[in-house]
């Protein structure tokens, strides 16, 4: 009996894993998306769906391939990326800073907070008329309404985040004779990282639907515009390809963001699951 116990506390000073792997629990997550796709194949190969509303999976390969191969998929893709990256530094470093302000200041959150929490409650498609009307149809405004997304997760997140931050910390930084810089940097803002990182993956993901409706709305390049032009032609697979595409960058984004929390809060013991 104690041997077995020596064991187990070896085996928990060398971090062997007592659940299964990285790989298998990475796997589980593949199940349900390649049963849906086996089932999905399987009943467009029967006719048992409409090939015109759901074309087969191979179809949509074969479209991506197509488009692939011709390079229109890349260049798209491409002008897409730099719009939403471009929207998203926008909108979330004024979010990150006006949310600073509001978060450190109370007579700065009675001044702008009750205007920012109005312009929040716009829908962006209302705005997207007067976008067009004050900017065209160039780049500013698509550039403007995916900022406009990317703007209030990350206002609000860091404002939450600070105002989170236990007021003692605040209490030893003045006894320190920390200057309000100094508390910004070594106090604000790591006490409210979880809540800025929470923030980004939400704008990050605001900023790729902010893309698309501003692709589909007034575009003549990127995704959201290829997907427009393939539904006027009726060419649904093309606009699969589209969704896959936006669905990938999407989780690409987030996962990078991921790894960067966990890099910047691996200090932090929290339940894993």
């Amino acid at each position: 009996m104690a041997e077995r116990a020596v064991a187990a506390g070896n085996a928990g000073r060398t971090g062997r894993p007592d659940g299964p792997g990285k790989a298998a629990i990475a796997g589980l997550g593949l199940l349900l998306p390649a049963g849906v796709l086996i089932l999905w194949q399987i009943l467009s190969h029967y006719g048992m769906i409409s090939e015109m509303l759901f074309p087969a999976p191979s179809t949509i390969v074969q479209s991506f391939i197509t488009l692939a191969s011709t390079g229109d998929l890349w260049s798209n893709l491409r002008i897409s990326v730099v719009r939403a990256l471009s929207g998203f530094l926008l909108g979330g470093g004024l979010g990150l800073l006006f949310g600073i302000l509001v978060g450190l200041f109370r007579r700065s959150e009675k001044l702008l907070d009750p205007s920012l929490q109005m312009i929040r409650m716009i829908p962006s498609l209302a705005v997207v008329p007067l976008f067009i009307l004050w900017f065209g149809i160039g780049e500013e405004s698509k550039v403007l309404l995916i900022a406009k997304g990317a703007f209030f997760p990350i206002y609000i997140n860091t404002f939450m985040g600070i105002r989170g931050t236990d007021n003692k910390l605040f209490e030893v930084a003045r006894v320190l004779g920390f200057s309000r810089g100094k508390q910004i940097v070594r106090l604000v803002l790591p006490a409210a990282v979880p809540n800025i990182m929470l923030g980004v993956r939400l704008s990050l993901g605001l900023s790729w639907l902010g893309l698309v409706v501003a692709e589909l709305i007034a575009s003549t390049s990127g995704i959201g515009y290829m997907m427009s032009d393939a539904r006027q032609f009726a060419d649904t697979p093309v606009v699969f390809v589209g969704i896959i595409v936006f669905a990938a960058a999407g989780l690409l984004s987030d996962t990078i963001v991921r790894l960067i929390e966990q890099r910047l809060l691996r200090w932090r013991d929290s339940y894993q699951g």
